[in-house]
């Protein structure tokens, strides 16, 4: 891997002997840093980060501000192509990648194959040449940001399999040098359109009418032209209704094919070459595969509906251009006309919350529907004339599988608890790393970049430099790769940050991502998600986490006021605004010594979830023009929240019992009664007496604390201060069947717990 290569400059002489130090110390750190604590560390260790040339360079590149976006290319940039019409063909190539079936073809045409190798080394020779002479002397890495700019230079001739090519490694860090990525993104998409009327007589082929017939007008030159086809602005003849026609460039296929064909062949032959251990073939056959969806244009209608249904309940503020399947073929994909302006280029005072609706489009395609836009840069983000985000071209998409889904939310909570045994295993479930492989002496690195990111030390003590060369060396010493997957949300992600800190420099992705993963953990019915949302709350302690849970239902809040805020694109802004800024409080309650406060929002089971369904939600709200009760509140009384009573009820029970005790023990001191001993005469009992005083374990203590610390926050109004009245007032209509209904349950619990622990403190020998 490249890295490797450029990295090991870098590496620290006593790597080996402080990682070996590192591991007699316990890697795996249970003290759960506060997400606030993360938001300040991300922004600082940003600073760092653009403090460092090298770094900065990287993170350019990952945020694609090098992209070249440009509706057509200069005017001296020609693309040679294949001009072997295979649709006349008795063996046509196959529209699905299939490389069997193109070896077949092109095997049959070997003049036809040695001219496009001529054409090719015609215009790359040289730098192939080049190439050979840096490996032969070892400039490979000295040499990389040459390279990439030539290949810039020549790479558009050479047409649009090598364009694409090109633009993918402009993402993979793992791959290039930064520098070297910036190059290749400066690479130009764009060509000169062909000729108007070989355009018009492939839509009359394609569509089986004159387009005169389909369209009462077409702009007479194409509005942008690119690799594989150009764009034209029309009208349609049915409905009058503005839309954008893209045509397929003439022999695509045929040069696409070719050219996979040939680096095929190049490919089996570099697995003869030792020093080579990356399967290119396999590599290549991946990626042909989507590209060939790519010049399927029906397939990118479907994929544009698709994600368009998606977004359509809880992003409305994005939209997508629709497609008119009936004008829509192979090579031609008639789409509605979207006016808007590039959001990179937007100085509009709302670019801001279109970012972060940005971004929980794409940690939405990445945590939920797992349909993710696998080609985001900044061409593709638009803003519309009336303050939405119009997403552009979906021909390029991936599917992310659940394993990955979830893989992501859980390495999150393992992140946040510091739990670096965990990470590992991460890395591995995320494909990362293969499994099999020893993890454990990873460990100590992790553990050792973790701790100086996270602790109090901060960003400013990171060692950038020793940073990167330990890490060089883990992905020397191991199989670590990027999966295709995760290039791609880098770049997304990246470009939407890029676009944010122009306008606001303090951006922190943190900030938008939690309060979309807290809403994911707070919902969702999978096991999974169940099992990690316990883990947020608990990390692997037996007692939970009440500013941790607090920071979870606050960040739920946030999102529902941006969801709120989503949906009225504008209307009632004010109140929406108002709301969320009071949703963004921290909520800090004031502590009753051994008590809890008023507890209105105690769990409900069966029966009256007919009243507190999803549907009931919004009523409830609607019982009081004046409504106070927080969103977590309603969420928990809601059909969404009922895993999260479950676990509120058992808390509640284990709090009342150490309550209780406490209670009890602080009687039994205040009447002089703690050394005094109640006689157990049961058959078989292990101990003979129980002190009047219950035993009071820190645990107990910190169990009232915590559960003290929630019910105050639940019955808080929207403002954060305690207003338990109005909420009684509020939740009024439902209290007396949750009372029916939950103080048997409660109570049946509680006899469980106190009698098992009886039984325990007779029987059972400590």
């Amino acid at each position: 891997m490249a890295i490797n290569a450029r990295f090991t400059r870098l590496r620290s002489a006593t790597w080996r002997g402080e990682g070996s130090r590192t591991k007699n110390r316990r890697v795996t750190r249970m003290a759960s840093a506060s997400t606030d604590a993360m938001q300040r560390q991300m922004r600082a260790m940003r600073q760092q980060v653009e403090d460092d040339d090298q770094l900065s360079t990287l993170m350019r590149g990952l945020r694609g501000q090098n992209i070249d976006d440009r509706d057509f290319a200069e005017e001296n940039v020609r693309m040679q192509l294949v001009e072997i019409d295979s649709s006349y063909e008795g063996d046509a190539l196959p529209l699905v990648y299939d490389p069997d079936q193109i070896a077949a073809y092109w095997s049959k045409r070997p003049v036809a194959v040695m001219t496009r190798v001529l054409q090719l080394m015609s215009i790359a020779g040289g730098f192939f040449s080049s190439i050979i002479v840096d490996l032969i002397t070892g400039n490979i890495e000295k040499n990389d940001v040459l390279r990439a700019r030539q290949i810039r230079e020549i790479v558009t001739s050479l047409g649009p399999a090598y364009i694409k090519l090109g633009q993918a490694l402009s993402i993979r860090p793992d791959i290039l040098s930064p520098a070297a990525m910036n190059e290749l993104q400066q690479l130009c998409d764009k060509v000169p359109s062909y000729d108007n009327e070989i355009a018009m007589e492939l839509l009359r082929q394609e569509l089986g009418k004159d387009w005169q017939e389909i369209y009462s007008e077409l702009s007479p030159k194409p509005v942008a032209a690119a690799s594989l086809g150009q764009v034209y602005k029309g009208r349609l003849r049915s409905t009058g209704e503005a839309v954008a026609v893209k045509v397929q460039r003439p022999y695509v296929l045929e040069t696409v094919s070719v050219d996979l064909y040939v680096m095929r062949r190049i490919g089996f032959a570099l697995r003869k070459v030792p020093q080579i251990t990356t399967d290119v073939v396999g590599l290549l056959d991946e990626w042909a595969t989507r590209f060939f969806e790519e010049l399927d244009y029906v397939n990118e209608g479907k994929n544009g509906t698709k994600f368009a249904e998606q977004m359509a309940e809880d992003l409305p503020q994005i939209v997508v251009p629709k497609t008119y399947s009936e004008y829509t073929s192979r090579k031609v994909l008639t789409t509605s006309w979207l006016e808007g302006e590039k959001l990179s280029q937007s100085t509009a005072d709302d670019v801001g919350d279109l970012v972060n609706i940005g971004v929980i489009c794409y940690l939405k395609q990445l945590l939920d529907t797992g349909f993710f836009h696998a080609d985001p840069h900044p061409g593709n983000l638009i803003r519309t004339p009336d303050g939405r985000l119009a997403i552009l071209d979906f021909g390029l998409m991936t599917q992310v599988s659940n394993d990955i889904k979830y893989g992501m939310i859980e390495a999150i909570s393992h992140l946040i608890h510091r739990d670096y045994e965990a990470i590992v295993q991460d890395f591995v479930t995320l494909e990362f790393i293969p499994e099999g492989v020893d993890l454990s002496p990873i460990l100590p690195v992790l553990a050792k970049v973790f701790d100086q990111a996270l602790e109090g030390g901060g960003a400013k003590n990171i060692n950038f430099q020793e940073l990167a060369a330990d890490l060089a060396q883990i992905t020397f010493d191991y199989p670590f790769r990027i999966p295709p997957y995760f290039a791609l949300i880098i770049r997304a992600i990246g470009v939407l940050e890029g676009i944010a800190l122009v306008g606001n420099p303090d951006f922190a992705l943190v900030d938008e991502a939690y309060p979309y993963l807290a809403k994911r953990l707070l919902t969702d019915n999978s096991p999974r998600l169940r099992k990690a949302l316990k883990y947020m709350v608990y990390g692997r302690g037996t007692v939970f986490d009440a500013d941790r849970l607090i920071d979870l239902l606050e960040a739920f809040e946030t999102f529902s006021a941006n969801a709120e805020s989503s949906k009225s694109v504008g209307k009632h802004k004010d109140k929406v605004e108002s709301d969320r800024t009071s949703s963004n409080s921290p909520f800090r309650p004031p502590l009753p010594p051994f008590g809890f406060p008023t507890p209105p929002a105690l769990p409900a089971p069966s029966p009256a979830r007919a009243f507190l369904g999803t549907s009931n939600r919004a009523s409830l709200a609607g019982t009081n023009s004046n409504a106070e009760s927080r969103e977590a509140l309603k969420f928990i009384f809601s059909s969404e929240g009922e895993f999260f009573r479950e676990f509120l009820v058992d808390e509640i029970v284990r709090g009342i019992d150490a309550v209780s005790r406490l209670q009890a023990n602080s009687t039994a001191k205040t009447l002089g009664l703690e050394n005094m001993y109640i006689p157990v005469l049961l058959p078989g009992a292990v101990k003979r007496a129980l002190p009047v005083g219950p035993e009071v374990s820190e645990e107990d203590k910190l169990v009232v604390e915590n559960v003290s610390k929630i019910l105050a926050f639940l019955a808080s109004g929207k403002n954060g201060h305690l207003d338990t009245a109005s909420v009684v007032s509020e939740l009024m209509p439902v209290l007396p069947e949750l009372a029916t209904e939950l103080l048997p349950e409660v109570s049946s619990r509680l006899v469980s717990r106190t009698a098992a622990r009886t039984i325990r403190d007779i029987y059972v020998r400590e």
